[in-house]
């Protein structure tokens, strides 16, 4: 079941959405909460962590572009409804999942919801791999991170936990699965020289991939790699054959 907020401040329309989600959609969603507004959905988030929010835009005192500013995390996902079309541009500079114009119509209410759970469960899917691949030590050793110079000093990061390194002029950037970013005064090529050659292959003159992330290589068109976190990399024309060697006949 996913758990769900409504946001409104009028009556009828918590009562209708209500409603339709109670009819066509009783074993997908759970309603933990209904607002009438952003001050109270405030205390709602914290308490019952939804992780997805049906909010109304146009709402008098804060509308719902002002609940934003009172979070200072969005861990769910955002459904704006409104009566008023003219606010799909602002709903979409906000990231929302998906915008919802009232009367709310059963059929494309139940196609967000389809592709919400679509949406959870790949990045259910994705978590789980690198939570896999994050525990197992593909080198065999017991200390299998490097140290990685940074201003303040070294930062010590396990190999497998590096998606890929980015050139950036004569400096680096190294991308982690948890989604942080580290920068290093140093060259790209010191970071291929001091990763295993093994596992992290360079595809490009500006990217250095560690294959183990590697989940789709395309070859037509624009040649390219898409990683477990969806990130699509480049691939030089000159390192395509040398990829392909890597990828299906080197026993990782």
């Amino acid at each position: 079941m996913i758990k769900c907020l409504i946001i409104d401040d009028e009556l009828n329309a918590r009562e209708l959405l209500e409603g339709l989600l109670e009819k066509f959609l009783p074993k997908k969603i759970e309603i933990v909460a209904k607002c009438e507004s952003v001050d109270s959905a405030i205390e709602a988030i914290s308490l019952f962590n939804p992780e997805i929010i049906f909010l109304d835009v146009n709402m008098p005192g804060k509308n719902g572009f002002e609940l934003f500013k009172e979070l200072s995390v969005i861990d769910f996902e955002i459904i704006f409804t409104t009566a008023f079309s003219d606010f799909a541009i602002d709903a979409i500079k906000f990231n929302a999942f998906d915008y919802l114009l009232k009367p709310i119509s059963h059929l494309e209410l139940i196609s967000t919801i389809k592709k919400l759970e679509e949406k959870i469960n790949k990045n259910n899917q994705q978590k789980n791999l690198m939570l896999l691949l994050e525990n197992i030590d593909f080198q065999g050793n017991v200390f299998n991170k490097i140290a990685l110079p940074i201003e303040t000093g070294f930062k010590l990061v396990k190999t497998n936990t590096i998606l890929y390194c980015q050139a950036d002029g004569n400096y680096c950037k190294v991308f982690c699965l948890d989604g942080s970013i580290i920068h290093l005064s140093k060259t790209l090529k010191f970071m291929e020289d001091m990763l295993p050659k093994l596992l992290f292959k360079r595809i490009h003159k500006s990217y250095l991939v560690n294959l183990n992330y590697v989940m789709e290589f395309n070859k037509v068109n624009e040649l390219n790699v898409e990683l477990v976190n969806n990130i699509i990399l480049p691939v030089a024309s000159r390192k395509k054959e040398e990829l392909i060697h890597a990828l299906f006949t080197t026993n990782l």
